[in-house]
């Protein structure tokens, strides 16, 4: 069967009555939306302020191929595991955006025997989150526009507006846009853009705020505009915006409560892109769960040297988060693919190309191990095609650089494909207790911070700008040294380049741009031609959704 197939096959208990079997929540603090879905209540959340804390396991990836590597699948398949063999764990996942399920991934909730439900609902409009983030975005960027149009007192040069609108689709003829146009009623003409909403800096505050006040401070302080002549920043709370804002927020802020296949809990809260933004789900659901459960699963999106670094040194930094073993998930067609084997003969044994590809496991484990202080465990996410002698190479490769691999099979068999995992994950946490690293200090400067994680993380020799660029960072040094950064950069590569596949080092990362998120608290350096709003493929898996007669979706996967 099909994902979508399984998924609506699957027995489903009533959301609330599951939260207070396994969490011992009262329906009271459940807001239920249908049988299948609910938020957690904040004053409940207030309430587990003096729990002991549960260990933190981190699932992160090998650089993504084409091929697919898994990294929802095996958080979902490690939590349902982790309870097959006695543990109480919760996994917390990210919701996933229109664009991609529009676009190339066609859904993004687990696959096989390892899926959260509702899967349709949640791929699609689930709890209305995302389109309370794009409102309260787009309301900021009304509230700029009219406030230029009625006189402008603030003084807003037009020509340094910083907020673009957001859309939650992939579009790429809204990059850039002219707006205003038609007379002077419609407000003044000037040029604009559209990001995709997980790039949105709302997103990113959503996601790493602690409480709903903490949530308003940080809308406040987004910076959108500068003055005229003087340059001075405006801010939301300038507009009188953040108070709106954040009542567009006040419900989306509540951790969404669901369960896997095998009626276990998941978090499934905010959805931030790795490769454009920070890749975490929201703090207050990772939080929550922790005091929750004596496990709590959580994944950071793309390969460890993009969602896991910014798990570390931007998530775990600003929220005091202490992660205690990482998963790091490889398959044998995605290393094959790294090791020069087109997609189309992925399924045809090839150990020469599997051990080449090695290489870039072999990157992203040392960067776990030496560089965020991390004990890792290779998640082998077994595949169909996977040959004996494929497997046991990989194994090999594994242990003879020093690492653990566990072949799993929780896509084809769910949470009993999952138990060696689960047990060898719950080993490396009693066996080995550690404190994470970061890869750079608050103190260092913004340029150092960017030159830290290209040179430790992406292998390069180095990092360069333009001249702009580079008085950019400086001038942003001054207020906002102490802010870590956050590289957009494409994810298919250790580089800049996509193409350029392994684990390429000397190279140079271009920084192209940099933006300031003074609400989120953190500096984006977007390295390449990286976009903030992605374009549809040639064949866009849309074109495979649909409804049947019984008023069904069809064509997720």
């Amino acid at each position: 069967m099909s994902d979508i197939q399984i998924a609506q096959a699957a027995k489903k208990l009533p959301i609330l009555e599951l939260a207070k079997t396994k969490l011992g929540i009262d329906d009271n603090y459940l807001e239920p939306y249908g049988h299948d879905k609910a938020k957690l209540s904040l004053k409940h959340i207030d309430s587990l302020r003096n729990e002991v804390d549960g260990k933190l396991i981190l699932v992160t990836a090998i650089s993504p191929t084409p091929a697919g590597e898994g990294k929802t699948t095996t958080s979902v398949g490690l939590s349902d595991g982790l309870n097959r063999i006695g543990k109480k764990s919760i996994v917390c996942l990210r919701e996933p955006s229109l664009g991609p399920c529009f676009g190339m991934k066609g859904g993004a909730a687990g696959g096989g025997y390892a899926q959260v439900i509702p899967m349709e609902d949640i791929n699609l409009h689930f709890t209305g989150d995302f389109h309370a983030i794009g409102a309260a975005h787009n309301l900021l960027s009304a509230l700029i526009d009219n406030h230029i149009h009625h006189g402008n007192t603030l003084n807003i040069d037009p020509r340094l507006i910083t907020w673009k609108r957001v859309i939650d689709m992939n579009d790429r003829t809204l990059r850039d846009v002219v707006i205003g146009l038609g007379g002077t009623t419609n407000g003044f003409s000037r040029e604009d853009g559209y990001d995709i909403t997980v790039a949105s800096e709302v997103m990113a505050i959503f996601c790493l705020a602690t409480s709903l006040n903490d949530l308003r401070d940080r809308l406040g302080d987004i910076v959108v505009a500068y003055t005229r002549g003087e340059r001075k920043p405006i801010t939301a709370s300038n507009l009188n915006a953040h108070g709106a804002m954040a009542a567009l927020l006040k419900d989306a802020i509540k951790p969404n409560v669901v369960q896997t296949l095998e009626n276990n809990i998941a978090f499934i809260h905010g959805g931030p892109f790795a490769n454009i933004a920070h890749g975490c789900n929201s703090v207050t659901a990772t939080k929550t769960a922790l005091k929750l459960a004596d496990y709590v699963v959580t994944e950071a999106g793309f390969g460890a040297d993009l969602g896991a670094e910014k798990f570390i040194d931007i998530k775990c930094r600003m929220a005091g988060l202490a992660p205690q073993v990482v998963v790091l998930v490889a398959t044998v067609r995605a290393l094959k693919y790294h090791g020069g084997v087109p997609k189309d003969d992925l399924n045809f044994e090839n150990l020469a190309a599997l051990e080449r590809g090695m290489e870039n496991l072999q990157r992203h484990l040392t960067n776990i191990k030496e560089h965020y202080g991390l004990p890792a465990i290779v998640s082998i996410n077994h595949f169909t095609h996977d040959t004996d002698a494929e497997v046991e190479l990989l194994r090999s490769k594994v242990e003879l650089i020093g690492g653990i691999a566990v072949v799993a099979k929780h896509w084809a068999n769910g949470g009993a494909g999952a138990e060696e995992l689960a047990r060898t994950v719950v080993d490396a946490i009693e066996q080995q207790p550690c404190t994470h690293r970061y890869v750079y200090e608050d103190t260092d400067s913004l340029w150092s911070k960017i030159n830290a994680i290209a040179t430790k993380i992406y292998g390069a020799s180095g990092i360069s700008a333009s001249t702009r660029v580079r008085a950019e960072i400086e001038k942003l040094n001054e207020q906002y040294g102490n802010f870590p950064v956050c590289i957009a950069k494409t994810q298919m590569s250790f580089s800049t380049d996509p193409l350029l596949l392994g684990a390429p080092s000397g190279h140079n990362v271009e920084i192209s741009d940099v933006r300031l998120s003074a609400g989120a608290r953190f500096i984006v350096a977007i390295a390449g031609n990286m976009m903030t709003m992605p374009g549809l493929p040639k064949v866009p898996a849309a074109e495979n959704i649909d409804v049947d007669k019984s008023g069904n979706i069809v064509g997720l996967f």
